[in-house]
C-alpha cells in the first residue's frame, strides 16, 4: 500500500502534465476551487437541472447534485461504496493488478465502467471525457490535484483512506444521494459481524484468539499489520484478539520485519497475503524457511493465505461481508 508521503508525490508529479492537457481540453476558465464545482465544456451539467445539496468534504462544503448520474471514482475504497449502494460509475480507476478492478468485485457490476487510469495517476482527460456530475477520491491519494478535478466536477474527497472506512462510506452515501442504503448496509454488516463472533464460540472465545494478518510487499519489507488500519478493524468488530507485537506498529498501521524475524509474526492464526511477485516480495523465501516452519500457527495448521485485493486493497462493506465470511470458514476449521 502506498504511504501518505508517498502518495503526494506521485500525484504531485504524475498528473502535472495531464492536469494541464485537460484544462485546456475543457476550455474551462470557472476555477471552481471554492464550492468543485466548476463548469468546463467536459464538466457537470447545471445544478439546477435536478437541484444540489451541500456536502461536508475533506476541502469543505461543496454542492453536488442530489441524485447524481454519471459517477467516477478515483480509488477502491469509493468504488467499493458506490457498487455496495447500487450506483454503477461511468468511470473508474484500476490499482496496480493484472486484473484490472478488484478481482472480488462480481464482473457483472463493473462491466461497463471506463478505465481512466491507474489510481495513483489517473488520465484526466479521461475523466473530463466521461462528463461526471460527482467525482469521489481523498485527499491523500489526489489533494494535489484538487483544483484540476474540480474544474471537470463536483469533487468529494475524504481526508484518508483505509482506517476511517465507515466514516468515508457515510461521505460517499451522502454524496451518492444514498443515506437510507448506508444505513441498511451498515445494519446488515453489524449483524454479520455478530453471526461471525458467535460462530467462533462467543465474544470470549474470539477475545482469546490472537490473530495476525501479515502482507508480503513487492519492494518493501514484509509488513504485521496494527490496528488502526481496514482490516484491523473487522478483525475488532468480531472481538479478535491480537498479540503484543501489532502495538508496535508505527502510527498504528504496520510493522515491518526482515524474513529473519519472521518468527515475530507469530500468533494463535496467521493470514497472509501478497502484492506483487512472490519472489520480489520475499514471499517464498520467508515461508520457505525454518523460522516459518516452526511458528506455533504454522505447526498447528492455523496459518491461511488470503487474497490481497480482498483484504488489504477493497476496503469496504462489500469486501468487508466476503472477509467476514472467509474469517468464519477459515477459524472455525
Amino acid at each position: 500500500m502506498t504511504t501518505p508521503s508517498a502518495a503526494r508525490l506521485l500525484v504531485a508529479g504524475s498528473l502535472a502534465v495531464t492536469a494541464a492537457l485537460v484544462l485546456t481540453s475543457c476550455g474551462s476558465s470557472d476555477s471552481g476551487s471554492g464550492s468543485g464545482s466548476g463548469s468546463g465544456s467536459g464538466g457537470p451539467a447545471s445544478s439546477s437541472d435536478s437541484g444540489t445539496h451541500t456536502v461536508a468534504t475533506a476541502m469543505g462544503d461543496i454542492e453536488v447534485p442530489v441524485a447524481p448520474e454519471r459517477v467516477v471514482v478515483l480509488d477502491t475504497a469509493e468504488l467499493d461504496s458506490a457498487l455496495t449502494l447500487g450506483v454503477k460509475p461511468v468511470g473508474a480507476t484500476h490499482t496496480g493488478t493484472e486484473s484490472g478492478f478488484l478481482s472480488y468485485l462480481p464482473e457483472d457490476r463493473v462491466e461497463g465502467i471506463e478505465d481512466v487510469g491507474e489510481m495513483m495517476t489517473p488520465n484526466l482527460e479521461a475523466v473530463a471525457a466521461l462528463k461526471p456530475d460527482l467525482i469521489l477520491t481523498s485527499k491523500i491519494r489526489h489533494g494535489a490535484a484538487y483544483g484540476e478535478l474540480s474544474k471537470i466536477a463536483p469533487t468529494v474527497m475524504t481526508e484518508n483512506t483505509g482506517y476511517p472506512w465507515k466514516e468515508n462510506f457515510q461521505v460517499h452515501a451522502d454524496a451518492l444521494g444514498k443515506v437510507p442504503a448506508a444505513e441498511k448496509v451498515v445494519a446488515g454488516y453489524d449483524a454479520h459481524v455478530a453471526e461471525v463472533t458467535e460462530a467462533l464460540g462467543g465474544k470470549e472465545k474470539a477475545a482469546s484468539t490472537e490473530v495476525n494478518v501479515v502482507r508480503f510487499v513487492e519492494g518493501a519489507d514484509i509488513r504485521v499489520y496494527g490496528r488502526q488500519n481496514y482490516i484491523g478493524t473487522i478483525l475488532a468488530d468480531v472481538g479478535l484478539g491480537r498479540p503484543a507485537i501489532v502495538d508496535k506498529a508505527e502510527d498504528g498501521f504496520s510493522y515491518d520485519v526482515s524474513p529473519e524475524k519472521i518468527d515475530q509474526a507469530d500468533a494463535d492464526v496467521v493470514l497472509h497475503s501478497t502484492y506483487g511477485d512472490a519472489e520480489k516480495s520475499k514471499e517464498k523465501q520467508t515461508v520457505g524457511s525454518g523460522l516459518w516452519r516452526n511458528m506455533a500457527a504454522v505447526r498447528s495448521g492455523r496459518v491461511f493465505p488470503v487474497d490481497d485485493e480482498l483484504w488489504i486493497q477493497g476496503i469496504g462493506y462489500t469486501a468487508a461481508d466476503r472477509i467476514l465470511d472467509e474469517l468464519r470458514a477459515d477459524l472455525t476449521k
